[in-house]
């Protein structure tokens, strides 16, 4: 694996040239996407001023006439955009992203059109509302030392609809998830439940929030650890259970994780496995097309986030193989 400074040359001999050599296609593509908006635009704009010029006329249609074309080109321009950004995608996803993850291992595997699978995210019991929309991309599955890993970016939503006075129907989407979704083996077969869920009613209400920490995934496992407890949740179907997996050195580790990523977590400890859920509000592993994407910044965030996989296996512990299955 490379580290931060192998990752500078990596991105100064290879990958600063790839990302130069996309930017006259994002360049191609912002020009498409504002030009083909302002086409769009423009016959609502104009429409008022051009009425008013023609008043008199034998013809009310024929502002609608003039600023048609406009439209027209405009919806031509965005279609076309459109697939450019589809290429420019790809180009992007296979020799900026693919690199990175070949640089960090090359042992692993990179599809950027496949994420976990609905069944993984059902299993890791995180989120318990229904999924009306499942989506995701960048799916990376390998090893670290021993330890088998799956981790992609993920967003699952659901859907309320609400009807007007007037009979009117309307479809409302809200995330359930959004952001760096990751499993692992965790080398023993576990047979309670332990969750660790961001401690938001303390960190608003201090110790009157403890008062509200309540779930229906199990009660709440008290932990002598004041950092963590201020940071982390835990609730288990199985306290003692809870209290052999989460050992002062695996709090500490889920201390320094937030720290270095300041994101909230949501964990699970369920069968033979660890889930782990990180939370973003932005597509992770996208290419720019209002800015510039030729940045080492961005080569570095990417790099940081694909890290994440290796900071949850050492820092859990996951290759000390301390618990082994039968």
């Amino acid at each position: 694996m490379i580290g931060k400074d192998e990752l500078k040359t990596l991105y100064d001999n290879e990958l600063k040239d790839k990302l130069s050599g996309l930017e006259g296609i994002r360049k191609t593509i912002k020009r498409g996407q504002v030009f083909g908006i302002l086409l769009l635009v423009l016959p609502f704009l104009l429409i008022i001023p051009v009425s008013i010029a023609l008043e008199g006329s034998n013809s009310e249609a024929l502002p609608f006439l003039i600023l048609i074309p406009f439209a027209i080109f405009g919806i031509v321009l965005l279609v076309r955009t459109h697939n450019k950004k589809k290429i420019y995608r790809d180009q992007y996803k296979n020799e900026v992203v693919r690199g990175i993850v070949n640089a960090i291992d090359p042992s692993w595997e990179y599809d950027p059109n496949q994420c976990i699978n609905t069944f993984e995210y059902a299993a890791s019991d995180l989120f318990r509302q229904s999924v009306d929309r499942y989506s995701g991309d960048d799916l990376i599955s390998g090893k670290i030392d021993k330890t088998d890993f799956r981790t992609s970016e993920l967003h699952t939503e659901y859907k309320t609809v609400t009807y007007t006075k007037n009979g009117g129907r309307q479809e409302t989407w809200h995330t359930i998830f959004r952001g760096l979704f990751f499993t692992a083996d965790f080398n023993k077969e576990i047979i309670g439940r332990t969750y660790i869920e961001p401690d938001t009613a303390e960190r608003l209400f201090g110790k009157l929030g403890q008062k509200l920490q309540i779930s229906s995934k199990g009660k709440l496992v008290k932990l002598e650890n004041p950092e963590f407890e201020k940071i982390y949740a835990v609730y288990a179907t199985d306290q003692t259970e809870a209290r052999y997996i989460l050992t002062p050195t695996i709090m500490e580790a889920l201390v320094q994780i937030y720290r270095k990523y300041n994101r909230n977590l949501h964990l699970s400890f369920i069968g033979s496995r660890v889930y782990v859920a990180m939370s973003f509000n932005q597509n992770l592993f996208e290419p720019k097309v209002f800015s510039s994407g030729a940045k080492f910044e961005d080569v570095e965030f990417m790099f940081n986030l694909f890290m994440f996989n290796q900071a949850i296996i050492h820092e859990l512990n996951l290759n000390t193989r301390i618990w082994t299955k039968d």
